[in-house]
């Protein structure tokens, strides 16, 4: 990858409702690439085979996104389950995906962990190498994504797995470089333009500013944006437009950039 070039992509599938009013479709549009629920934390083999239909016509990446196997909390709560029982959960979600996919004709191309797996994979080595080990069970060119600056991405690549860093168009960063907590007032950019800006620090400049006028410095190679974030498609497509104005280009991530 050069400074010049990033993926976007957001996570999608985790709504029947967002797919049938076409908000998943309307978003797809602006990304690079799709994480796409796979019966953990939402989504079941209508959203998976209707979002992977999508990817294949829009021409994105599409990518699994598995989570803690606890859809009434929507995999935002951290559960204490075995490291074993947690690997098999994950193996089974991504695996479901690939099957759908396969008879789709369409390849998958990453994973993603979802949620509170996703942070704690930055905190626990047991997690991030439990996350490692599923996908390995299913495929061990997946591309695996963690936040960037994060140790499971080291824990990943000691497994012989490609990794991608990413970073979050849409949130506001800590200066220890974790994300400012949803309850916080400014945790989430809901401005286009601010979103935007974000997006192109972190392209361009491999930083993002921060509330006290500080800067966190971060290289990442896939900028987020959430699909459950107020006018995300908006959001979207104008950290779309303003980066391809920059002159940066977009392209799904690649085991090459690893």
């Amino acid at each position: 990858m050069t400074a010049a070039s990033i993926d976007i992509n957001a996570d999608l599938g985790e709504s029947a409702e967002s797919l049938a009013n076409g908000a998943d479709s309307e978003l797809m549009r602006h990304i690079t690439s799709a994480s796409i629920a796979c019966g953990g934390h939402a989504g079941d083999t209508w959203t998976m085979e209707r979002t992977l239909e999508l990817a294949k016509e829009l021409g994105i990446a599409a990518g699994a996104h598995p989570g803690y196997p606890d859809p009434a909390n929507f995999g935002r709560v951290e559960l204490a389950i075995a490291v074993d029982e947690l690997e098999n959960s994950l193996r089974d979600q991504i695996a479901s995906l690939a099957r759908i996919a396969a008879n789709l004709g369409v390849r998958l191309n990453h994973v993603k962990p979802h949620g509170a797996l996703y942070h704690a994979a930055n905190r626990h080595h047991e997690v991030a190498l439990a996350i490692g080990h599923a996908v390995i069970a299913v495929d061990s060119n997946l591309i695996v994504v963690g936040q960037a600056g994060s140790p499971c991405l080291d824990s990943w690549r000691s497994l012989g797995l490609w990794c991608a860093a990413e970073a979050f168009a849409d949130r506001t960063y800590e200066r220890n470089g974790t994300l400012k907590q949803r309850k916080f007032p400014g945790a989430v950019l809901q401005d286009p333009e601010l979103a935007a800006r974000q997006a192109l620090d972190i392209a361009l400049r491999h930083r993002v500013n921060l509330d006290d006028g500080s800067e966190l410095y971060l290289v990442a190679e896939t900028l987020c944006i959430h699909s459950d974030t107020p006018g995300a498609a908006t959001i979207a497509r104008v950290v779309n437009e303003r980066l391809k104005a920059a002159g940066v280009q977009l392209r799904a991530m690649s085991a090459a950039w690893s």
